[in-house]
């Protein structure tokens, strides 16, 4: 299986978490939710698949390019 990694496209803040690890989403679903400029943008899976780990948290600071998730498909 490949492990694909969700990445952000914007800097912001994680506003909420959509997935748990073990969900099985879509291509596009949503894997968690960043406030950016007071603004809630959606960060979405890039392929289908279960995604396998998170790698931020409620509140964590996210930097442009960085990955949020992992996801095996």
């Amino acid at each position: 299986m490949a492990r694909i990694d969700v990445v952000s496209e914007i800097a912001g803040k994680v506003w909420k978490i959509s997935a748990d690890p073990g969900t099985a989403l879509e291509e596009e679903d949503d894997v968690l939710i960043l406030e950016s400029m007071k603004m809630e943008i959606p960060v979405p899976a890039p392929a289908a698949g279960k995604l396998v780990e998170l790698l931020v948290r409620e509140g964590d600071d996210v930097a442009e390019g960085q990955a949020v998730a992992v996801i095996e498909g």
